[in-house]
């Protein structure tokens, strides 16, 4: 779902972001926090603490940072999602048409964190991310536009955290979410078969719609739906020392609800203008909620040896909270827009490593498998046209200076062809029949240090 995130604070407006169509974590959640995180495919995420990205990965990795430390990362998401058809036809039984397209975009998504001491053994930090994000856009005339055209989903979380060292081996951490959400949702409408439908139903005079021009697909409306919503959380972590050279990290974030207020404008034919007199499909207030999910992940680094480590991690998130995409227009006797999700919890399992190479370049790799959490081909979505993916990552970081870094991460995900045949609900029945075939390449550049 394609944002365009309007915020006028300073902070928020610098870390604003377009989201790319094929998110890079199950559903639309985004792992790109880190660029150091990305060379080992994001292992040990929850254990590694290297940086000052472990805020947004387990805050009580801050108290193995000595001293202050900062770290502003950026990554280059560049999706392929190409849709093949495969019979989509129309309510009334003949082929959809229009083109096949390609919903992908490129785009640059950013995270910045900063960590400092405090009395006593405490660490303070803040993290600035974009957690949750998708963007899926086709032309007005493609074969799935009653689907879906622009579809866009922001946010931008806020988190400041603490941590403390509960003991030799033992670190605590916490962290509060302030996370701003912004949403725009467009399709067409097919004003044609409406107008053909009422003619079937009796509702109009027979040749009503043959009189005024409108026969199906050739006389397209459009709607639109935008809204924003700040949602509030937490996320909790524990780092365990179980030797000096292995330790084991837990960590949770919360789940966010967002009651998101906006309009719906839509657009309507001339021709079909007589189709609004009873207040339908006119400009109006539109709602909706959606609760994003809550993670959990265990990780684990051994230090093999002086120059040599090897991480894994395991998470889980609790899509099975998506249950359904309702918007609801409560001022008009408009019916409500939905899409059935049904998405089932996913798992994600990553293994990598480091090799420090030298004193100034650490090498690394790794591997990872993401579960997709839509459940079956009826229930994925023009809007979101997800599938597992395995991910093939490599990086490297170089000290410019004793307390400066700089990290480059790269990865590639290997999507396998997912099928879709969903039928939009409500009063028009379309069929969208076909595959996808995707790809994702993502790039990611770091700068962090210590103060």
């Amino acid at each position: 779902m394609h944002a365009r995130f309007r915020a006028t604070w300073p902070l928020l407006a610098m870390v604003t972001a377009a989201i790319t169509s094929e998110t890079h974590a199950a559903g639309f959640a985004l792992v790109e926090q880190s660029a150091s995180g990305m060379g080992t495919a994001f292992a040990g995420a929850a254990s590694s603490a290297q940086d000052a990205s472990t805020i947004f990965f387990n805050p009580a990795g801050m108290t193995q940072l000595e001293g202050g430390h900062y770290a502003i990362a950026a990554h280059h998401i560049a999706p392929r999602a190409d849709f093949q058809n495969r019979g989509s036809t129309a309510m009334l039984g003949t082929p959809l048409t229009g083109p096949e397209e390609d919903g992908g975009q490129s785009a640059v998504v950013p995270n910045a964190y900063w960590v400092t001491n405090l009395s006593d053994g405490w660490k303070f930090g803040l993290g600035v991310s974009v957690p949750f994000g998708m963007s899926t856009e086709y032309s007005p005339e493609w074969i799935g536009r009653y689907h879906a055209i622009e579809s866009n989903v922001a946010t931008v979380n806020i988190n400041p955290s603490l941590a403390f060292r509960a003991s030799e081996r033992l670190s605590l951490g916490f962290g509060l979410n302030a996370q701003y959400l912004e949403v725009t949702l467009s399709s067409a409408v097919d004003f044609g078969t409406l107008c053909t439908l009422q003619e079937m139903n009796n509702t109009l005079p027979p040749g009503t719609c043959g009189a005024a021009g409108l026969s199906p697909q050739s006389a397209d409306g459009f709607a639109e739906i935008t809204g924003d919503n700040w949602g509030y959380g937490w996320n909790a972590g524990l780092l365990y020392a179980l030797s000096p050279d292995t330790r084991l990290g837990v960590a949770y974030r919360s789940s966010v609800r967002h009651d998101i207020t906006g309009e719906a404008d839509f657009t309507v034919p001339a021709a079909a203008s007589f189709m609004t007199a009873s207040g339908l499909f006119t400009d109006q207030a539109a709602q909706a909620s959606v609760s994003l999910p809550d993670t959990y992940s265990v990780s684990a680094h051994h230090r093999v040896s002086d120059r040599l480590n090897v991480m894994a991690d395991v998470s889980l998130t609790k899509w099975s909270r998506f249950e359904e995409l309702r918007i609801q227009y409560p001022d008009s006797a408009q019916p409500d827009s939905v899409t059935t999700e049904n998405w089932n919890d996913t798992w994600r399992i990553a293994l990598g490593g480091d090799y420090r190479y030298s004193d100034t370049l650490t090498l690394r790799a790794g591997l990872a498998y993401d579960q997709g959490p839509v459940p079956d081909d009826e229930h994925r979505t023009a809007r979101i046209p997800d599938g597992q993916r395995t991910w093939l990552a490599l990086g490297l970081g170089y000290h410019l200076t004793p307390s400066t870094v700089v990290d480059f991460g790269y990865a590639h995900l290997f999507v396998p062809e997912q099928g879709i045949n969903n039928t939009t609900e409500g009063t028009l029945k379309h069929t969208l029949t076909g595959s996808y075939n995707a790809s994702v390449d993502i790039i990611s550049l770091q700068l962090s240090g210590k103060f």
